[in-house]
């Protein structure tokens, strides 16, 4: 087989929203852009599961405050609407095993939590139709390789050659998955094994339903928990309040179970709080993304959420300053949030503009 061989000014690796945005911002100079992702979809670590019966179910990022400026100036500039997360005034909570489930009153939030409208993977959409760069889907990059004045990414059957390459992948999966030559620099390698990754860690789950039974004077589609599986879950219906599901999270800890085996895990949970109408659920969905291998590689040793997001190490520039690594776990704010993700293509951009102008 022939090798297919692809010339670029800059050279994206992710369509998630980093790499998305990036391109976005890199509109206005002017310079041949090029975006590869190995998925066969765009998003990353957005992912919004439609049928167009219930609601836009998030199984991947959901929420984003007033304090996520970049990310609010963004939806302004794409018309995008959003909805504040309903919580209401009480929740369902479970500190012990020992003692049955409670509603207690939730005080007055003054800082509230939102969400797409049209889903999350409605920016993801808005910004693919905004760029003007070619993205290659189902391209695993395996190699990144330094020559005299460019940069070159290897496929198994293409090269990507480019004067800059923007990595948008996770930095622990980086390392564990692309080989570099010339190697990457210790130091930088010994902050990457033991950065967190953003939803590595994560079981999103969802079950959708005809009718919001929890929305009672004596329930609640909000739920937290210290027995679980389930810690947190919320209403999860669509803003018209037409469709309705509830969605959280599971305890990462049963990433290795078969799907049946985690739904009944969480049936059990919630029917002490709701009784056996909890069964008649017409969908579930679940999202193990520490089983997705084009997000998470196993840390070898103990990591912390968040540990080393934001590293000011990620700041600096490889490989000759042709080498950029960027995504939500390096910027230097809001870190593991779709805020970081934006910012670190802000940054990223400031750099590239000022070395190509």
């Amino acid at each position: 087989m022939n090798e297919k061989r692809i010339e670029s000014d800059i050279l994206i690796i992710g369509a998630g929203l980093t790499g998305l945005y990036l391109s976005y911002l890199l509109r206005e100079m002017g310079r041949k852009v090029m975006i590869v992702e190995a998925r066969s979809i765009l998003g990353g670590r957005i992912l919004t599961k439609e049928d167009g019966i219930n609601p836009p179910l998030e199984m991947g990022a959901t929420w984003f405050g007033y304090e996520h400026s970049h990310l609010q100036t963004l939806i302004s500039e794409l018309g995008l609407r959003i909805f504040e997360q309903k919580l209401g005034d009480r929740a369902i909570y479970e500190p012990i095993s020992s003692s049955p489930p409670q509603i207690v009153k939730l005080p007055p939030n003054d800082r509230p939590s939102f969400r797409f409208i049209d889903g999350t993977d409605s920016i993801i959409k808005s910004l693919a139709n905004e760029i003007e760069s070619k993205i290659h889907l189902n391209q695993i990059i395996q190699k990144v390789e330094l020559d005299t004045d460019r940069i070159n990414a290897h496929t198994i059957n293409t090269t990507y050659h480019a004067k800059f390459i923007v990595s948008t992948i996770p930095p622990a999966l980086l390392q564990n998955s692309v080989e570099f030559i010339p190697e990457l620099p210790e130091k930088l390698l010994s902050v990457t094994a033991s950065t967190h990754t953003w939803m590595g860690d994560s079981i999103k789950v969802a079950l959708a339903y005809e009718d919001a039974f929890w929305d009672t004077e004596e329930l609640s589609g909000t739920i937290f928990s210290s027995v679980g599986p389930i810690p947190e879950m919320y209403d999860h219906s669509n803003y018209d309040h037409n469709k309705h599901a509830l969605m959280g999270f599971l305890n990462g800890t049963y990433f290795s179970l078969q799907k049946s085996e985690r739904l009944e895990l969480i049936m059990t949970q919630l029917e002490k709080y709701y009784g056996p109408q909890v069964r008649g659920f017409v969908s579930y969905e679940e999202k193990v993304w520490r089983n997705d291998p084009f997000t998470f590689f196993p840390y070898r040793d103990h990591v912390l959420p968040h540990q080393n997001n934001g590293h000011a190490i990620y700041q600096d520039v490889y490989l000759d300053n042709r080498f950029i690594l960027a995504g939500s776990e390096t910027c230097a704010d809001f870190g593991g949030y779709m805020e970081g993700a934006l910012r670190s293509a802000r940054f990223v951009f400031d750099h590239l503009y000022s070395c190509m102008n």
